[in-house]
């Protein structure tokens, strides 16, 4: 006898029509969503690399940007009114922002820092992220919902 199939954390299961999309599409739209992500944030740290000790700023700011898109996508998802295609979470949110917010950068540059010797710098680095990450996510969905919430009571202007 077996259990039940694992379910997939990206498919919100409370949208109906989520509940039946073909896992090799789901991961699929993961994937190739993660490419262009994984490339735009490569791509700036090509741009804008950070010397030797210094804060990694390219880095900090592609986590933040990152982290309020991420509040902004989940807010118009959950509160747009309308009903997303049932890839749009897993392609714009675990995919393209997953791909372009990064721990693993993140974590590198703090070891990097260590290894340098610039701990101070690694440290206010490591606070400085989650706590800029936090506040960002949380601006991106609370602005998009007074945004949502303003447009649907006819106080939006248009």
């Amino acid at each position: 006898m077996t259990g039940p199939e694992p379910v997939d954390p990206d498919v919100d299961l409370h949208v109906p029509a989520q509940r039946t999309e073909p896992r090799g599409r789901v991961l699929a739209a993961v994937a190739a969503g993660g490419v262009a992500g994984a490339c735009a944030r490569y791509g700036a740290g090509l741009l804008w690399p950070a010397r030797p000790g210094a804060f990694p700023w390219t880095t900090f700011w592609i986590n933040v940007v990152g982290c309020a898109l991420i509040g902004v996508l989940m807010a118009l998802i959950a509160e747009g009114g309308r009903t997303a295609h049932p890839l749009v979470r897993p392609f714009a949110g675990t995919g393209v922002l997953g791909g372009f917010t990064t721990f693993s950068a993140y974590a590198l540059d703090v070891s990097r820092l260590l290894d340098e010797d610039a701990a101070a710098v690694a440290l206010a680095y490591a606070g400085l992220t989650v706590a800029g990450a936090l506040a960002a996510v949380w601006a991106g969905a609370s602005a998009t919902r007074r945004a949502v919430r303003g447009r649907g009571a006819g106080r939006g202007r248009g």
